[in-house]
């Protein structure tokens, strides 16, 4: 019989970059840095394979070195900014705390333990030498290789989106046909607009069809793949007497439909079920304004021709927020809170809002919070 964690791991064929390093001449002799891209970027060992893809998605084959020092490889710029994919039902997205020293990590740590040493963090939470980073791995639909590609973000919003995304689609148990994408945020960091770049997944089927497995888009051996452990999972439907979607849908507010939420947990209706409501829940305006505040409401921004709104628009720093964030869960997994408790008390606190929509002040003042063990 195969070994199960060595039949499940597949070739990685290369990476796909929103980023790249370029280099100039200053003042003080010559730089590189790093700097975004509005389209994708392919990078992988074989030249055969990132023929294809840049058949597919456009863009010419050259020989590339990482900056790093890590092996000669090739690379592509694409034309494209949108890539169907096919989202794997395990390790679609991980997560840790990593420092690296060139191309070699040092550590590796989930916020508690630091897993190279098998040691506990030995990060000052405060200051942090280690990198939150999220990895992506998809099949490219339409390349003619049998393998996944990694995509890396160090993002913070990436950081906080991607998870439940994956975890949701975990629930279909098998390869579920989507798309990998990109969109551009804004944000003020040291008094001056700064533009980046985050990754996206979307899929080609409603929550409603994952849940029953009408898995579409992949072929029918892949898309059944243990089909089986689905139909014996629990029953997205509620408890008889109560429809928590149809609530979740009539909420006025974020705040009221995650209160739905939580209802709909503590009567202990299936994940799947929950994911469902908490998607509805998002997507609800943090509050409904009274007349007076629409009339003290300011006018819409404008970007400018770079697309870069003005300064009056003040945003925290995002590193910040998303250190705080990321001290909020370690403190939470002392506590035995799992993510979705953080996030609904988060959100319970402070008129619905989200945690990717959090300040710096709001994220300060609920850490204390949940080290004090005020949030259950």
């Amino acid at each position: 019989m195969p070994i199960i964690d060595l039949q499940r791991r597949m070739r990685q064929l290369g990476e796909i970059r929103i980023g790249h390093v370029v280099s100039g001449v200053s003042a003080k002799g010559a730089y590189t840095r790093p700097a975004k891209l509005d389209k994708f970027r392919f990078t992988s060992p074989s030249r055969e394979i990132l023929t294809s893809v840049a058949e597919l998605y456009g863009g010419e084959v050259k020989p590339w070195t990482p900056a790093n020092g890590g092996p000669s490889e090739f690379e592509v710029y694409s034309a494209s900014d949108r890539l169907p994919v096919l989202i794997p039902p395990l390790d679609a997205v991980s997560q840790w705390y990593e420092l690296y020293a060139g191309s070699k990590c040092q550590r590796r740590c989930d916020g508690q333990t630091e897993h190279k040493s098998d040691r506990p963090c030995m990060c000052d939470p405060d200051n942090r030498d280690c990198k939150i980073t999220t990895r992506v791995n998809v099949m490219l639909r339409d390349v003619p290789a049998l393998g996944q590609w990694l995509l890396i973000s160090k993002g913070y919003h990436a950081a906080v989106t991607l998870p439940p995304a994956a975890e949701l689609l975990a629930q279909a148990g098998g390869y579920v046909a989507g798309w990998l994408g990109m969109e551009e945020k804004t944000a003020i960091v040291k008094d001056k607009p700064a533009r980046f770049m985050v990754p996206t997944l979307d899929v080609e089927i409603t929550p409603a069809a994952l849940m029953a497995g009408q898995i579409t888009g992949a072929p029918a051996a892949v898309a059944t793949t243990e089909r089986a452990a689905i139909e014996a999972a629990p029953s997205s439907t509620p408890a008889p007497g109560r429809d928590y979607l149809l609530e979740a849908k009539e909420a006025a507010t974020q705040a009221e439909a995650l209160a739905v939420f939580q209802a709909a947990k503590q009567a202990g209706v299936s994940i799947a079920y929950q994911e469902q409501i908490k998607a509805i829940g998002l997507a609800k305006p943090a509050a409904v304004p009274s007349e007076e505040t629409e009339r003290q409401e300011p006018p819409e921004p404008n970007p400018d021709d770079e697309g870069v709104y003005d300064v009056e628009i003040v945003h925290d720093d995002p590193a910040e927020v998303q250190d705080i964030w990321f001290q909020v869960i370690a403190a939470a997994g002392e506590h035995g809170l799992t993510t979705e408790q953080v996030e609904g008390g988060f959100a319970q606190r402070h008129g619905g809002t989200h945690p990717s929509s959090g300040t710096v002040a709001q994220m300060k003042a609920y850490l204390a919070a949940v080290k004090a063990g005020e949030v259950r």
